[in-house]
Formats: C-alpha cells, structure tokens, sequence
C-alpha cells in the first residue's frame, strides 16, 4: 500500500544528467530514496537504464511520466504517486511488449497499489485516441535479423525504408542487456542516407544503439559482434531501425543489392 508522508532520511538532489530516463523530463530536482526505495543516486541511475529500450518501444505516451514519477519523484513537500488509472492505461500498453521478450509486469509496478484517482496523484495526460503516435504491437518478430531473400526483395526493402548503412556492432558485456552494452565502429558505410545529413548519421545510430538494446540484442542473436546493413525510417529526431542482414560472405544476394543500388530506380 502507498503512502504519502516524508520519511527523515529523504532530500531534495538534482536528476543527474546520466540519468538518461528523467533527465529533462519537465522539473530538475527528484526525492531520495524514491518511490521504489532506491537510497542512492547510482542506483536509481543503474535501475532506471534497464527500462530505456522499452521506452524506445514508445508502447505508450504517458510511459515515462509514469515511471518517472517512481524512479524520481518529484521533491514536493510530500510524496506525489502515479494514480492507478495512469499504472493501467502505461501497464496495459507495455506489457505486451515485455511479456514478448520474456520480461512479466513487475510486481514493483503492480497498479492496484496506488492510489484510485484524486487530485493529488498523477493522472493520465494522454487520452488513448487522440495521440497520432503509432502503438508498437507486441511481436517478437520486430525489428529482427532478416533471413536470405532475393536481390530484389532486398532492394524494395531498401527503397521503402529513409535509409541504409553498414555497421559493425561488438556486445562489451554478453550476460547484461542493459544500456551501453554495445559499442559501435565510427566507420559507418551509407547506402542511402535519405533525410539524413551524413554527418547526423552516426550519431543517430549511436543514440538507436544506446536506447534500443532489445533490438540490437534480436539483430544480434547472441554473437560477440558482427557487421550488419540495417534499413529504417527517421521518426521526429531519432531513428527506428525496421530491417537488418548479416554482412556475411554467403549472402550474395546482399552485397549484389548494396552494389547495385547507385544505379537501382525504386518504384513509385
């Protein structure tokens, strides 16, 4: 059950900017220990990370509000929880996603323990209808390493995504999921940049690797590293990765595509 009164040891600390799910989301300082009873910035920071890549899922508007509220409150002269209408409308559209890859509802997270709604917990700031936002289904078959297809199936997925590039991706830590596990070579070889300004490329796709770990971990598939042509479309100022090959020797069908794509004229 909540509750909603100060302990002594809580204080005021500012959200760090490591502290990449809440930092800028709309205040500066946060409550320690938090709602979740982290007692120390690092491990809020530690904590709050393994919950970007379903962020960048976007499963629902209000996702981050929501967990924010949780892993850091904001410092009021009393505890602000999320109201339990806000837990069901985030739980109902992210949980899917999680269950999808293995991952239940947590029962930190379980929505009958906050408050029914009032005027002093956080409410839902979407309403479900009139956001523009695409809902990501729950299937495991997003954003996941493309088998062998023909030449020109390869080069319609090309044309029909804002850009192609090579990468080669290396995992540093086999065992964690969790964000920063991927390094990723600066040497970027573009097939077709699109929207993009070249020079906006690798910083994009470091931001992709950075937040997206379950799709960089689906292109993977358990390897150490690996050279990857990977195609997506640029949403508002990132980008979302939609189709991925392994740069492998075998798949000439593959490098006959991205050889032949200069001259290759997409159909409108």
């Amino acid at each position: 059950m909540y509750v909603d009164f100060l302990s002594s040891s809580s204080r005021c600390m500012r959200i760090p900017r490591t502290m990449a799910l809440c930092y800028d989301i709309g205040y500066t300082d946060m409550r320690i220990p938090n709602l979740l009873e982290h007692e120390s910035m690092a491990e809020v920071i530690q904590q709050s990370a393994s919950w970007l890549p379903l962020l960048a899922r976007e499963c629902h508007p209000d996702a981050r509000i929501f967990l924010c509220s949780l892993f850091a409150p904001i410092c009021l002269d009393r505890l602000i929880y999320p109201c339990r209408s806000l837990c069901e409308a985030v739980r109902n559209s992210c949980a899917p996603i999680m269950a999808c890859y293995g991952y239940p509802w947590p029962e930190i997270l379980k929505c009958d323990k906050f408050p029914v709604d009032h005027g002093m917990c956080i409410s839902p700031i979407s309403d479900g209808t009139s956001s523009s936002r695409r809902m990501p289904r729950a299937s495991c078959r997003d954003c996941e390493l493309e088998e062998a297809s023909t030449s020109k199936e390869i080069l319609d997925i090309f044309c029909a995504n804002d850009f192609t590039v090579k990468v080669r991706i290396a995992k540093k830590n086999m065992t964690s999921p969790t964000v920063s596990d991927f390094d990723m070579d600066s040497k970027v070889e573009i097939v077709k940049h699109g929207p993009l300004a070249k020079l906006e490329i690798f910083p994009k796709l470091q931001r992709w690797l950075d937040l997206d770990a379950t799709c960089v971990q689906n292109i993977m598939r358990g390897t150490r590293m690996g050279s990857y042509v990977i195609s997506g479309n640029v949403q508002e100022d990132k980008v979302v990765v939609n189709n991925a090959y392994a740069w492998q020797k075998k798949n000439k069908n593959l490098q006959y595509a991205v050889r032949k794509w200069k001259h290759h004229k997409c159909r409108s």
